[in-house]
């Protein structure tokens, strides 16, 4: 197996939840003298641990809540672990959040720039990969409108080619691709193949399993933080399926 790039050891993600805010300073004041607290900890991400080989295409799956969402940040560097160590070996785009990292009073052609500048890039190599973002983006004339004015699906594709176009060695993306029509779905997946060709190393969280097996190598299933399997895409989705009711295996 080839060294890994990413690798976590024993990481929880931990997050206070607030159940009640005191509407006045009365009510302030009153709480201060209770013995009950007014939150809880709630754990997001229990002691998770694994390895991703370099060129490897990785899904991870799971229930609405499961922690998933919550483990790509990680491993992005949006959060830093409440307990554990995480490694990353190599750039890494994150396909997120639709229009992390966009300015939203500035142009899309302007955040072509400003998120190459965040990624480490100078100007001059964004100028030259510009062009090249804007055809694949297809967006027309709203290229020049500030991004405020985008839709969900524009603000998909425009950080999908700008992500793609970097070059990363290491791509993660979190259901970024369900906003997209058909057609630029396909063009992303066939970018993706592309990508794997390469040997580049791909994160992918989607409650598509056909994406899941035609996509991945390997799948990861977490359930309430934990992880319950680890292996061949097949047998974890298995394994999830068994999870759900007869209708939401139905809908996929």
């Amino acid at each position: 197996m080839s060294e890994a790039v990413i690798r976590l050891e024993n990481v929880t993600q931990r997050f206070r939840v607030i159940r009640e805010r005191p509407d006045t300073v009365r009510e302030l004041f009153s709480k201060m003298f209770r013995k009950s607290s007014s939150y809880h900890d709630f754990e997001a991400v229990k002691d998770v641990s694994f390895e991703v080989p370099h060129g490897q295409a990785l899904a991870i799956i799971g229930r609405n809540g499961s922690g998933k969402s919550t483990l790509l940040k990680i491993i992005a560097g949006v959060y830093r672990p409440s307990k554990g160590k995480v490694m990353v070996d190599g750039s890494l785009a994150p396909l997120i959040e639709l229009g992390a990292g966009f300015h939203h009073e500035l142009t899309g052609r302007e955040n072509i720039l400003l998120n190459g500048l965040l990624m480490g890039y100078s100007k001059r190599a964004m100028l030259e990969r510009q062009q090249r973002i804007i055809d694949f983006a297809d967006i027309g004339e709203f290229i020049d409108a500030p991004v405020k004015q985008y839709s969900s699906g524009m603000y998909m594709r425009l950080a999908f080619s700008v992500a793609i176009e970097v070059d990363p060695q290491i791509l993660v993306v979190d259901e970024i691709l369900a906003v997209g029509d058909m057609g630029f779905q396909q063009k992303c997946f066939e970018r993706i193949r592309r990508f794997r060709q390469a040997g580049k190393t791909i994160l992918m969280v989607t409650h598509n399993m056909g994406d899941v097996q035609e996509h991945c190598d390997r799948a990861i299933l977490l359930d309430h933080g934990c992880m319950l399997s680890d292996g061949r895409p097949d047998e974890t989705i298995a394994l999830y399926r068994s999870l759900l009711t007869p209708e939401a295996v139905a809908a996929q």
